[in-house]
């Protein structure tokens, strides 16, 4: 949870040019410097790749449904960061943890402190202990989350307990002390009534209001006056649109790479100083390469203003990859879409892992236990999936704060 890290997302457009959302996942107990550092990353990753991809905020814990799509069942942050260390697993004396499972159709799963006073009425709750693992569905819990958490459920038994541990279902309101409710509860110190679920900080959801223009200029925030409409725009310039619960950075094509950093900076500035809820989103968009989700902002956007770049981004590419010694054949106009991502840094380590394992990093190269399916790395990721392979084949590079030899 001390970490940082940049995850790029490819997708190929029916035109055959690449799509890419890169996104920068900031841990709860992330430093400024391991902020400021994955903002900056990502900037200059977008570069590498043409310039146009979409850059999205991720907060711990206000991930966004996309990002957290990328994750199959679920992100399971570890607490600590580069300093903690590394254990093998069979190290490790098991800890009790408490996580709180909500959403239906993307879980957002948080871990909280392990005491009956977590527990509420309304969300579903799952207990991870040694031997079992438990199910505790709130009354007022609905059935799509219940259903989510046994997904989750199984993972936690698959990843952690050899598949072989036992899973119990308790239900809110209904105690029997011979069964798996009355062992429950025995963990908790003995049954007794739990409150109603408390809201604190991080429940607060953002509103969404009319659009505000902004113009930024060497990183002051200025009001844009009248209609919004795509004419505003200039190609030479960064702008900022406040929608509440959104705030987009939109960049210009012919802008340069300290501009963008800047204008990004301005970003976190802008929502800092507001005093936003945190679930409040930042995402940044390249002139020609708007989202749907921008444009339905402006009251007059032309059909058909995307940039062209299906070309250009196959020449970038096969580029960087001859550069780098791989060899290029099928990136011609002819050829169909496979994309060999290019490696984004020289001296960065690499490693690939099939979707679903897991592995351990030599404790002098990295001090931290690296699963697919969880955030456990040290420093800064690039974490690449390659859409052509049915059996997705992912990739691991390492960056950051600190130069990282992996085997």
């Amino acid at each position: 949870m001390g970490d940082s890290y940049i995850v790029l997302q490819t997708t190929t457009s029916k035109g055959g040019s690449y799509l890419y959302d890169i996104h920068f996942w900031i841990g709860k107990d992330t430093t400024q410097d391991e902020a400021g550092t994955a903002a900056i990353k990502t900037i200059e990753l977008d570069a590498v790749l043409g310039g146009r991809a979409v850059q999205h905020r991720e907060l711990q814990g206000h991930e966004s449904d996309k990002f957290l799509s990328y994750f199959k069942p679920c992100i399971i942050p570890l607490e600590g960061g580069i300093a903690t260390g590394f254990k093998k697993p069979e190290e490790e004396e098991f800890e009790k943890r408490l996580y709180v499972c909500r959403g239906k159709r993307v879980v957002r799963l948080k871990q909280v402190p392990f005491a009956r006073s977590s527990l509420n009425h309304d969300d579903v709750f799952i207990l991870d202990t040694q031997n079992k693992i438990y199910q505790f569905n709130g009354a007022n819990s609905n059935i799509q989350e219940r259903a989510k958490a046994l997904e989750v459920i199984q993972f936690l038994k698959e990843k952690y307990h050899d598949g072989t541990c036992d899973v119990a279902i308790v239900d809110d309101g209904k105690l029997d002390t011979e069964s798996d409710s009355g062992e429950f509860w025995v963990l908790f110190g003995g049954f007794a009534p739990i409150g109603k679920k408390v809201h604190n900080e991080d429940d607060l959801i953002p509103e969404t209001y009319p659009a505000k223009l902004y113009s930024i200029t060497d990183g002051e925030v200025k009001i844009v006056e009248g209609e919004l409409s795509k004419g505003l725009l200039e190609n030479n310039k960064c702008y900022l649109l406040d929608c509440g619960a959104e705030v987009f950075v939109w960049v210009g094509r012919v802008t340069q790479v300290e501009d963008r950093k800047a204008a990004s900076q301005a970003a976190e500035d802008f929502v800092g100083s507001q005093q936003r809820p945190k679930a409040t989103r930042i995402t940044r968009v390249i002139q020609g390469y708007e989202t749907n989700s921008f444009k339905a902002n402006f009251d007059s956007w032309p059909a058909g203003s995307t940039a062209p770049g299906g070309e250009e981004g196959r020449g970038k590419v096969a580029a960087l990859l001859k550069q780098q010694g791989v060899g290029i054949k099928g990136m011609t106009k002819s050829a169909p879409v496979i994309e060999e991502v290019p490696p984004l840094l020289e001296g960065s380590g690499k490693m690939e892992v099939e979707s679903g394992a897991s592995m351990a990093v030599p404790r002098h190269h990295c001090k931290k236990r690296m699963l697919v399916n969880s955030i456990v790395e040290t420093a800064i990721l690039f974490f690449i999936p390659t859409t052509r392979v049915r059996g997705k084949k992912i990739t691991f590079y390492a960056v950051g704060l600190e130069r990282i030899a992996l085997r």
